[in-house]
């Protein structure tokens, strides 16, 4: 069996490389020749907008899912109309476009930030007098690390941000939300396969610099939060009858958890899963999709999980001789703001993994 997955980037690269000890093969499409994933895969240069190029790939695969939510849809569909796609194009309709994301959220009464879509910036204005500030200002579709948003603290922000964000906005259609003052963020993922088996991982808290994921930690361990995140993913695996690895990441104020967005795929945040759980989320996000069992959840000991944002360890040397300690490269170019590599740290002792997270926190 082979899968095709749409998109050539690390999370591929890692789906991929979990695809193979199952005597599976993979092939991606991707429209960047620098794709990191042909390192380890075999990957067609294309765009998601040439159907020509998707009926090819198309030809040579059995099954198909993708590392991202930014596909068109219209590709999108010319998958699902001739194959299997996973998870399927309903749920990246939802998923691509954050009003639609938020209307479905409230839909299955899971709760979310306050928002409103904004369409020129005399709506913008009302709305924010409205909602009070301070508030977030976004692009309803390709926002990711941090990009397409900007923050509204008081009114004489309001038309800056509109010019900033409508510039790089064709439909010039935006979505505003309450700015959350939260202690912590955290995010839920789960794997449902077509059988309606459900497994779920720990809750994993992250951090954020300058909206890009820095670290994870798991398991975090708050039952009430865990129970309240599993009620709210299970409302959204069910009703979309999802087949596939489906993220949910939370702010928590203090009080209640609030979803703030969704991921139908695999998720940085559970990068940790790789050495620090029995079955990783890639693993099981192919098990999903090919309609085998899915494999354990269960944690092995503690996990902390460092991007290395626009540069490298200076000596992996010195970072391997830590006990407990993995490295992976994406084998790409460095660039600002870039996501190149992950440290986890994975420790079934907790004076030893306390000790050595401090020191790979401090050292890099």
């Amino acid at each position: 069996m082979k899968i095709g997955i749409l998109g050539g980037g690390q999370l591929a690269r890692m789906l991929a490389l979990a695809a193979y000890p199952l005597g599976i093969r993979t092939l991606c499409i991707d429209p960047q020749p620098e794709a990191c994933a042909k390192d380890v895969t075999s990957v067609k240069n294309a765009s998601f907008e040439d159907k020509n190029a998707i009926l090819a790939f198309l030809s040579e695969v059995d099954i198909v899912t993708y590392e991202t939510e930014n596909i068109p849809l219209k590709c999108a569909e010319w998958v699902q109309n001739s194959h299997p796609l996973y998870p399927s194009v309903e749920v990246l309709e939802i998923a691509q476009d954050r009003l639609h994301e938020k209307k479905f959220f409230k839909s299955l009464a899971i709760p979310t930030t306050p928002f409103c879509n904004v369409e020129n910036s005399t709506q913008l204005r009302a709305a924010a007098t409205a909602m009070n500030f301070p508030l977030v200002l976004k692009t309803r579709r390709m926002g990711y690390d941090g990009k397409g948003q900007a923050i509204i603290r008081e009114a004489a922000d309001i038309e800056s941000a509109w010019s900033k964000l409508s510039a790089k906005n064709q439909s010039a259609s935006l979505i505003l939300e309450k700015f959350i003052d939260f202690q912590f963020e955290l995010s839920l993922i789960g794997v449902r396969n077509s059988l309606g088996e459900i497994q779920y991982y720990p809750l994993t808290q992250n951090y954020h610099q300058q909206g890009i994921l820095r670290w994870s930690e798991a398991p975090l361990k708050n039952d009430s939060l865990l129970q309240q995140a599993k009620s709210y993913l299970d409302r959204i695996l069910n009703q979309l009858n999802y087949i596939g690895v489906l993220t949910i990441e939370f702010f928590y104020d203090g009080q209640q958890l609030i979803a703030n967005e969704m991921a139908p795929r695999v998720h940085n945040s559970g990068h940790w899963t790789i050495e620090g759980a029995q079955t990783s989320q890639f693993e099981n996000h192919i098990r999903a999709v090919i309609q085998w069992p899915l494999g354990s959840t269960k944690t092995i000991g503690n996990s902390f999980m460092l991007n290395c944002i626009g540069q490298l360890p200076s000596s992996v040397e010195n970072l391997l001789s830590v006990s407990g300690v993995h490295y992976h490269n994406y084998g790409k170019a460095p660039r600002a703001s870039r996501k190149l590599g992950h440290i986890t740290l994975n420790e079934t002792d907790p004076v030893l993994y306390a000790a050595n997270k401090q020191n790979l926190i401090k050292s890099f």
